[in-house]
């Protein structure tokens, strides 16, 4: 036909093709001898979805994999939206997960209490409990119950952030509304009082759960006996791995590496060697874990050949060393002094972690500018540092007492918008306490409030020394106060700390109390606390009480160090013209226990010491005899009794300064004492950035 002078062509539609569209849809609707009817586009969707699941399954680690093939569905539904959300869980993926739930929700599917549940899981384990409880109101505004799945998870994700309190209130609701609850949530609220060291607790609940007749999976003791090493129970741990075994379990690399990182802790890595023989002979072999524990422990006792030895068993073994492993090695490195090792080794791995390693190795060794320019090799590698970074050159300063440089790097974390967390104050404390800028000090307390940054012990104790050092008893006791109201618990170096501020106040009645109180509590004294009791005695003239508190030292099982000694030993001496005959007796038995354990003093202790003994022996007498033999050995080739009278008291004098500098250093926040599983050997050695 012609239209407007064109020539059209008109196919006229008999209903064949409306009839044919009918047949399809029916034969969808209906199926097709007894099977579902796939249209192509059905038939497509159900490829891409198996070739989704597929990748999820077998390639996991695969991000960009895994994200491509959810893509590639055209119109995912809510089970694939669900699994990925759940992915994303997995990886701690909160934005990823949170943007694909909104996703979901703007193509019009309502969330699932399964994709609830993993939306909820991704912020547990991206540690940010406030959003995931917000997910949790939702699920309750929308009508959506909270399995015993979703329950468990909330608990969990306390028990990670050390919210045991938390935790236990969840557990609570779960009991409520579940009646049959199983291993998996009762492994959750256990792992929380572990972490919270509150093992009566733990105890309590894996008995709980054995009149519930729930078996204990092997997951549970491992957890058990990880809390016992936190605590340092030694016994404890072994009878569970005992019990691990007479309930038919048999014990797997990680059963061998709790007892492994429990000898490592308290600092008994022999035992942890025949842990680690007893593993091999049962066919058990090393994983990196276990190699990286054996390595710990030998750094801390600075033991850098056994560091070595296990490395050369690591790559005989033909692991691959991780990052972990290689950042102790550098460690190894620093801690021998061979930084040009160090920093080659570095080479291999250029990570920000390996930088921080580096950094740390520099800063422990006072080599501030070295430590600085890793900042420029990072930068030139392409690696940009991060809080632990800037925070360990933050704490380097601060040992030096530079507070101008410790904030001149406070402030480059905060402008390249980094996490300011308690150990970032922590180090500002440390360095405004160090050089006696108790105002500023308590200024950054203020701006920790502001941030809601809650002040944990070791910021107490850092203030607490800082007061201290300044003879502060009355600012200290407030502190200690502070702390009883915040719930925070003073640990050994909290009482030492403010045992020395009582001290140097001269206050040696509230510093005894302050040692009742202590053991009360259950905190034992150590030899820090000793010395620091007996240097009070002795500044207090009160010679008799201090040889009284250095026998209840041994009596204890404490074995004095060489600085118990010599405080002591100098307060005796400076009082040796008092004719009274505990002095001298004490005098004689200090030097008998010095000879026995070898102990000698340097050439200006030696000086000072023989001016003091020429008041009581003028010409030479048993004193002198004996307290000779704890004098250098080429003390008789270059000095004598008739050492020039103002060289001994310059001497004196020098001695008397490097005690006071000792004495401040008792609880600088810088323990030599084992602490918690977070904290270390010395301080800050096990934090984030270690």
């Amino acid at each position: 036909m012609e239209f407007h002078g064109r020539v059209l062509t008109v196919k006229l539609d008999d209903g064949r093709r409306f009839k044919a569209k009918t047949e399809k849809r029916k034969n969808w609707v209906d199926g097709e001898d007894g099977k579902d009817y796939r249209s192509s586009r059905h038939e497509e969707r159900e490829g891409s979805t198996k070739a989704f699941r597929k990748v999820l399954d077998s390639q996991p680690e695969n991000w960009q994999a895994v994200v491509s093939a959810f893509e590639r569905i055209k119109k995912p539904s809510r089970r694939e939206f669900g699994l990925m959300v759940g992915y994303y869980a997995r990886r701690g993926d909160m934005n990823r997960a949170r943007q694909t739930f909104e996703s979901m929700r703007a193509r019009g599917i309502d969330p699932s209490s399964y994709v609830y549940t993993s939306l909820i899981h991704a912020y547990a384990v991206g540690r940010d409990m406030e959003e995931a409880l917000s997910c949790v109101r939702k699920m309750k505004e929308e009508g959506i119950a909270m399995s015993l799945v979703t329950y468990s998870i909330v608990v969990g994700g306390f028990a990670k952030i050390g919210n045991a309190e938390a935790a236990d209130c969840w557990f609570k609701k779960a009991k409520e509304r579940h009646t049959d609850l199983n291993a998996i949530i009762y492994g959750n609220i256990i792992y929380a009082y572990c972490q919270a060291c509150n093992m009566d607790r733990a105890e309590a609940l894996v008995r709980e759960m054995e009149e519930e007749g729930i078996d204990a999976p092997l997951d549970i003791y491992h957890t058990m006996m990880d809390g016992y090493t936190m605590i340092g129970d030694e016994e404890k741990c072994l009878i569970i791995f005992k019990r691990l075994k007479e309930c038919g379990f048999a014990p797997s690399v990680i059963s061998y590496g709790c007892l492994i990182n429990m000898y490592t802790k308290i600092g008994k890595v022999s035992k942890a060697m025949e842990v680690s023989k007893m593993m091999k002979s049962v066919g058990i072999n090393h994983n990196m874990k276990t190699y990286s524990m054996l390595i710990s422990g030998f750094l801390k006792l600075k033991d850098w050949t056994n560091v070595f030895a296990v490395f050369e068993d690591v790559v005989k073994d033909g692991l691959k060393p991780d990052v972990v492993l290689y950042n102790n090695i550098i460690k190894a490195f620093c801690g021998m002094g061979n930084m040009d090792r160090a920093i080659h080794m570095g080479g291999c791995i250029p990570t920000v972690h390996t930088f921080n390693a580096l950094v740390l190795g520099l800063v422990e060794k006072r080599k501030m500018e070295k430590a600085v320019k890793m900042l420029d090799k990072m930068a030139l590698a392409g690696v940009s540092p991060d809080e632990h970074t800037y925070t360990t050159i933050m704490h380097g300063y601060a040992a030096l007492g530079d507070t101008g440089k410790a904030f001149e790097y406070f402030t480059k974390l905060r402008n390249e918008g980094l996490q300011l967390d308690v150990f970032t104050y922590e180090a500002l404390l440390k360095a405004c306490c160090k050089s006696g800028r108790m105002q500023s000090a308590l200024a950054v307390t203020r701006e920790m409030n502001a941030q809601k940054i809650p002040r944990n012990t070791f910021v107490y104790n850092i203030l607490i020394d800082g007061w201290a050092r300044r003879g502060d008893v009355w600012e200290a006791a407030d502190l200690m106060q502070q702390m009883k109201q915040e719930g925070v618990q003073p640990d050994i170096h909290t009482y030492t700390s403010f045992i020395n501020a009582c001290c140097k106040a001269g206050d040696m009645l509230r510093a005894t109390k302050t040692m009742e109180e202590m053991e009360a509590a259950g905190v034992k004294p150590n030899v820090k606390t000793y010395t620091t009791l007996i240097h009070g005695w002795a500044n207090a003239s009160l010679q008799e009480k201090a040889l009284s508190c250095f026998e209840e030292m041994k009596l204890a099982g404490l074995k004095p160090d060489k600085a118990v000694y010599h405080c002591l030993m100098t307060s005796l001496l400076s009082r040796a013209t008092v004719a009274e005959a505990y002095i001298y007796s004490g005098i004689l038995s200090i030097c008998r226990e010095m000879i026995e354990f070898e102990l000698t003093v340097d050439m200006g202790t030696a000086v000072h010491w023989s001016k003091c003994l020429r008041k009581i022996e003028r010409i030479g007498g048993e004193l002198t005899q004996t307290l000779q033999k704890t004098f250098p050995p080429d003390w008789n080739a270059h000095h004598s009794l008739d050492a020039d009278y103002e060289s001994d008291i310059n001497d004196e004098r020098s001695i008397h300064g490097d005690n006071d500098m000792f004495l401040a250093g008792v609880n600088d926040g810088d323990s030599d004492e084992e602490g918690d599983d977070r904290h270390g050997s010395k301080g800050y050695n096990q934090r984030p950035w270690a």
